[in-house]
């Protein structure tokens, strides 16, 4: 039995970047436990977008999120007050967002001193992402640090 119906199209895979965009968004609780967990989920979340664990992008953004997932929780701390991890994928960069509701303390790149145990975050960002910022909330007290990291074109998988 023959059908006049054509078969179904298989589009062609191509190198174009693996995600055309993605979106993440969830609030932690301004803890070290909170902070882990942000770089956690945000880890599987950048593998189901195509970004392998163990691959040079995975690792280096999940480092800038946790990076600036703990800077939220050591300088962006009230007390009660969770702070928010975005992450955006689009064509071939990510895009990582951490708000927290301290806008008086604002991130700084500081030269640390060699007998400090801190202060080397936003330089690890710096040095990683290919443009960090931030800015202040419109719709509340707080700020927001960002950072973009190219992804590169790489071929999907096949199937």
């Amino acid at each position: 039995m023959t059908s006049n119906s054509p078969l179904p199209m298989r589009p062609l895979r191509t190198n174009q970047p693996r995600f055309p965009w993605h979106h993440f968004s969830m609030r932690f609780s301004s803890t070290p436990r909170g902070a882990r967990l942000a770089r956690r989920l945000a880890g599987e979340r950048l593998d189901a977008w195509g970004i392998s664990y163990g691959s040079d992008t995975h690792d280096t953004v999940t480092l800038v999120v946790a990076e600036l997932s703990a800077n939220a929780v050591r300088h962006g701390l009230v007390p009660g007050r969770d702070f928010r991890l975005r992450l955006s994928a689009e064509g071939s960069t990510v895009r990582v967002e951490v708000t927290d509701t301290r806008g008086e303390k604002v991130p700084a790149l500081t030269d640390p001193s060699d007998s400090s145990s801190g202060g080397r975050g936003l330089l690890l960002v710096a040095a990683l992402a290919d443009r960090w910022g931030w800015y202040p909330c419109a719709d509340g007290p707080g700020k927001t640090v960002w950072a973009v990291c190219s992804v590169g074109v790489v071929a999907e998988p096949s199937p």
